[in-house]
């Protein structure tokens, strides 16, 4: 498929969506541009709620959401819009290449056309020697792939992936997040819903998290564990002089809690920042000793967006 130059941003401005008195999405205003925005939340956050109105099948109680100069509800809008929702009802008795094919005439192309983008997405994700068998023989992982398949084929400017990694096996997730990676890369503009969050750390560029209907918070994962350098931070170190090691850093004024087991320790810090600084600092002073403090491998073990997820949530309720 084609790169675009064509850059479209989703946007929503002052978005608020009511369910009679319940409050499905509360004053949201949010630019989601091109790269890969991973959009994270429980059951009940309002991932679905903004999905709705992004692709167009909800409209706000209140305030906007277009995709480019578009209201999010027009013909235009959807023109740019490839979808990929979490509901895996199908017409079962198709195949996967003539459910693919009729998604893809909907948008309006000549026979010829449908066929060649109807290919070629099947070899983007991955199903064209699969694309001949019934849709209701199919595994979960080869649904996703299909309904993937469907949301590209027009080549859209803006992607809405709802769960798309749910059901696949390792393997496969990989080839889907480099999928996404490519499609992000290509320019366009990519929403995936996940709850699958240790994924979304490594193909999203940018993350948003709701809560409540509400923006809990956003930004690259980076920006949102800076924003948490005051809660504690777990750090596993190697070394050959572990105990040694654990010693002189349980001293720090930062350091919580210290573990040793075998060549690795764990240091509970409730000043990441100052710890690494200090550990710095530490390593240098004793680096021209007979035997020098060695670290072969250090790792955070919450710093991911589990972690930063959790301590959000625990900072909402």
């Amino acid at each position: 498929m084609s790169t675009t130059n064509t850059e479209i941003a989703l946007t929503f401005d002052g978005v608020t969506r009511f369910y009679g008195p319940v409050i499905g999405l509360g004053d949201v205003t949010l630019r989601f541009g091109p790269g890969v925005t991973g959009l994270l939340g429980t059951n009940g956050a309002g991932k679905s709620t903004l999905l709705k109105l992004a692709s167009g099948r909800l409209r706000p109680t209140q305030g906007c959401v277009r995709i480019g100069d578009f209201d999010a509800t027009s013909l235009a809008a959807k023109r740019l819009l490839g979808y990929c929702p979490e509901i895996n009802k199908f017409y079962e008795e198709m195949t996967g290449r003539e459910f693919v094919r009729t998604m893809t005439r909907l948008y309006g192309y000549s026979w010829s056309e449908t066929r060649q983008r109807t290919e070629a997405a099947l070899d983007r994700v991955g199903m064209l020697d699969r694309a001949d068998r019934a849709l209701g023989g199919y595994s979960h992982g080869m649904r996703q792939r299909i309904k993937l398949a469907q949301a590209v084929a027009h080549e859209p400017r803006v992607l809405l992936l709802d769960e798309p990694l749910t059901g696949i096996d390792p393997a496969g997730r990989r080839e889907v997040n480099q999928l996404i990676r490519d499609l992000a890369d290509e320019g366009r503009t990519v929403v995936v819903s996940s709850h699958l969050l240790v994924e979304l750390e490594q193909s999203a560029d940018h993350l948003v998290m709701l809560q409540r209907g509400r923006v809990q918070a956003e930004g690259t994962l980076a920006e949102l564990r800076r924003r948490l350098d005051d809660q504690p931070l777990t750090i596993r170190i190697e070394s050959p002089q572990a105990r040694r090691l654990a010693a002189i850093c349980v001293a720090g004024p930062e350091v919580a809690q210290v573990d040793v087991r075998g060549d690795a320790v764990t240091i509970r810090t409730t000043d990441a920042p100052q710890f690494f600084v200090a550990l710095n600092e530490l390593i240098a002073a004793h680096s021209q000793e007979t035997e020098p403090l060695v670290v072969e491998r250090m790792e955070t073990l919450d710093a991911g967006a589990e972690a930063v997820f959790d301590y959000l949530q625990r900072g909402a309720t």
